[in-house]
């Protein structure tokens, strides 16, 4: 048997990631059959705990120690469990440095420590679908943060604050009480409330939502390597090929501390007959000279990256048992079209923290009070429209050049509006004068495109997003008059100030009015 590329290229790098491939790739498979394992690690009881030992307990320590440090400054206490080492990963994660600015103004970190944790920043970023003229942008995923860095001082303060942290600690299960949770983990805890930040694969994650499949799935796989010629630019989408495999790939590329990321991405659903990632692997490969001018012997692999991020319609996902509550991945609190992780649980830190404190003072730890940290977003549930046109069912055909063609032409339509349209989208964040105006336009000026749109989306999929579509002209509409109450709150018993400040806040990021430029 002929030795595949990815096994010749991956093989002598640390840490096996071909084991990890084939490990993804598995999962992958259970996922696209629906044979993913199901999971009862959360149980109730009827009985009352007493005095508990913490007021938060944290699942998951990679994103989770950014919840926990804001926490634990706000008087808390807190502890955070990890089942590996809290290191970060040596990937740098990309992010604007707007968006990194929250983290001081929630004091987490200095302006200092903030330079201290931006491992590589570059411009311009390029924007481009097959033949099309090339769009840059500037100040959009930019910035590279050095994971290892970053949450190395989170955890200082974390533990500087009386947070406690416990490493090579394994979640193994809970049971919620009327008063509390017992968390089955190390030597066990019990705590007023369970919040899990284990990510995508959260067992806790995987047994609210049973055995629904996902809706959608992004496909990703890259490396970092040296040996690129010199470029101090990025991609943060570009499409080169044609439809092949009933996919359409999308490319993504930044300068990094020690070489030059790329990745190969795909918008699938999860049909059992859809390409695995070892297959993925082999088509960047094959694609990788072409995108970067690079023979793939002139590059040294550094690192490899893949995995697959599942999407659900029904996100942000709401705990039903009550005193849990699940945030950043676990939650589905992204966009179909977005890979999640660090940006945006930094775009809700906020909102989250805020939230929990509130929780944690008005004791609204019901299901339904923690719920309200879960609201519908109409911005987010609009772009399921968006991944459905980047995306190509099996069974439906479509010419070769239909998504290339149709995502040059809507992405010059909103470079045209400016850059107050272009930059909140390409953030992960829809508004609806934007969105309303390149709607506009486009169907104004390419009327036969757009109807295209529709055999290739089908019809329930329109009339679903035109519900969303209404909501978000709605939440857009309130959001302000909400805001503007929002110091007669302060007048209200602490349970009312928790209802309402969660309903200002469900409008105002559902509609995406917590974006600023």
């Amino acid at each position: 048997m002929s030795t595949s590329l990815t096994e010749t290229l991956l093989a002598p790098l640390a840490g096996n990631p071909l084991a990890g491939l084939a490990q993804a790739d598995d999962l992958w498979l259970r996922y696209r059959t629906g044979n993913v394992p199901q999971t009862e690690v959360v149980q109730t009881s009827a009985e009352s705990l007493g005095a508990v030992d913490w007021d938060v307990v944290i699942g998951g320590g990679t994103l989770g120690v950014l919840l926990a440090a804001g926490l634990a400054q706000r008087g808390w206490r807190v502890a955070l469990i990890e089942r590996g080492v809290l290191r970060g990963r040596d990937q740098e994660w990309n992010i604007s440095r707007r968006e990194l600015g929250e983290l001081v103004s929630l004091g987490l970190l200095t302006e200092a420590e903030l330079e201290q944790v931006i491992a590589s920043e570059y411009n311009p970023a390029r924007i481009q679908f097959g033949e099309g003229d090339p769009l840059w942008v500037r100040e959009v995923l930019n910035v590279g943060v050095d994971p290892v860095a970053l949450l190395e001082i989170l955890k200082q303060k974390f533990l500087a604050a009386g947070g406690k942290l416990l490493e090579n600690t394994a979640f193994a299960g809970a049971v919620v009480h009327p008063d509390g949770v017992r968390v089955n983990a190390g030597p066990g805890f019990t705590t007023r409330l369970m919040v899990d930040a284990m990510g995508h694969f959260s067992p806790v994650a995987r047994q609210a939502r049973g055995t629904q499949r996902p809706d959608a799935v992004c496909l990703v796989v890259g490396t970092c390597a040296e040996g690129f010629p010199h470029n101090d630019s990025g991609d943060l989408i570009v499409s080169f090929t044609p439809i092949q495999k009933q996919c359409q790939y999308f490319w993504e590329a930044f300068p990094a501390r020690d070489g030059r990321t790329t990745y190969l991405f795909t918008y699938v659903d999860a049909d059992p007959r859809r390409l695995s990632l070892t297959e993925l692997f082999e088509d960047y490969w094959r694609l990788l000279p072409e995108y970067q001018q690079v023979s793939l012997d002139d590059l040294t692999v550094k690192r490899a990256l893949f995995g697959f991020f599942p999407c659900y319609r029904h996100s942000p996902l709401r705990y039903p048992w009550g005193r849990t509550l699940a945030v950043g991945d676990s939650s589905g609190l992204q966009s179909p079209l977005s890979f999640g992780g660090f940006g945006a649980m930094v775009r809700h830190l906020q909102r989250l923290t805020q939230g929990i404190h509130e929780a944690l003072t008005s004791d609204c730890l019901g299901a339904n009070a923690l719920g309200q940290l879960q609201p519908y977003q109409p911005n987010l549930s609009v772009t399921w429209l968006f991944q459905k046109s980047m995306s190509v069912g099996m069974d439906h055909p479509l010419p070769d050049q239909r998504i290339n063609t149709l995502l040059s032409t809507i992405f010059a339509d909103m470079a045209g509006l400016g850059d107050a349209t272009l930059k909140p989208f390409l953030q992960d964040v829809v508004q609806f004068p934007a969105l309303a105006k390149t709607l506009l336009v486009t169907g104004f000026r390419h009327p036969a495109l757009v109807a295209n749109i529709i055999p290739q989306v089908g019809l329930p999929t329109l009339l679903d997003w035109l519900r969303h579509y209404g909501s978000l002209a709605g939440y857009s509409a309130l959001a302000p008059l909400l805001q503007a109450i929002q110091p007669a709150a302060d007048a209200l018993s602490p349970v009312q100030r928790y209802y309402i400040h969660r309903w200002i806040e469900a409008l105002s990021y559902g509609s995406g009015q917590d974006y600023h430029g």
